[in-house]
């Protein structure tokens, strides 16, 4: 398994554009800003980086599940949740 960290993302980013590494920090905590920024309006809102994919909000419903171990029942209250669905590009990426 392959695991990449902000951090290591942020050297990675750094290398490639001949920036600072605080530069490069500036630029992915800006770009996190904003999409969290955009999908904190609701349902509805979402970011679409072409070839790459989407960021959507989507609704969750409430519902009753059972905890195994207990059996007991716990409630669920419906809720927003963030999804992403990956563009064509990056799926062909991941399919090599």
């Amino acid at each position: 398994m392959i695991k990449k960290t902000k951090k290591q993302l942020i050297e990675q980013v750094a290398r490639k554009a001949h920036l600072p590494k605080n530069a490069a920090a500036e630029c992915i905590d800006s770009f996190l800003d904003e999409v969290g920024r955009v999908l904190s309006k609701g349902v509805g809102s979402k970011v679409v980086l072409s070839g790459f994919g989407t960021f959507k909000v989507k609704r969750m419903d409430g519902k009753t599940v059972k905890i195994p171990n207990t059996n007991k029942e716990v409630n669920i209250k419906s809720h927003l949740s963030p999804r992403f669905t990956p563009g064509k590009k990056l799926k062909r990426q991941v399919k090599r």
